[in-house]
């Protein structure tokens, strides 16, 4: 199967809301390619404070809301929510200290032009303490 790898800088905008609307829509760019059968991923972690790894097994009670909140605006399809994390998620910046691992999400979420309908978590739960949560959008 072929592959294209994209990447992405640190956001280039002091708001960083402005700049996950921006990756969603280039993801409402590549929705045609999506339509016409090609597989789009998004990968990175639901958390991604390397700080708040823990090698012990527990979890974070700022990872386990962050993820919580993350689950429950995903099942609500509030893709507004999600493109203003840093504002309305709890301690986002302590959940993601830099906007660029959210990123693939926010160009995921625009392939499927914002419609959550048919998504589904596929993975849950904790890896060393950060959310590993993934979705499917089918």
């Amino acid at each position: 199967m072929p592959a294209i790898y994209l990447s992405h800088g640190a956001p280039p905008l002091a708001d960083d809301a402005l700049w996950t609307r921006q990756l969603f829509d280039i993801g409402r760019k590549l929705a045609p390619l999506r339509d016409s059968g090609v597989l789009i991923v998004g990968s990175g972690f639901f958390t991604h404070n390397l700080r708040a790894m823990n090698t012990g097994g527990g979890v974070s009670p700022v990872m386990a809301e962050f993820d919580h909140w993350g689950q429950e605006v995903l099942s609500s399809g509030d893709i507004d929510a999600l493109l203003d994390f840093t504002h309305k998620a709890p301690a986002a910046r302590l959940a993601h200290p830099r906007t660029e691992h959210f990123a693939p999400l926010f160009v995921t979420l625009g392939a499927v032009s914002g419609d959550l309908s048919g998504a589904r978590t596929v993975i849950d739960g904790f890896w060393f303490g950060l959310a590993k949560r993934s979705i499917e959008v089918a």
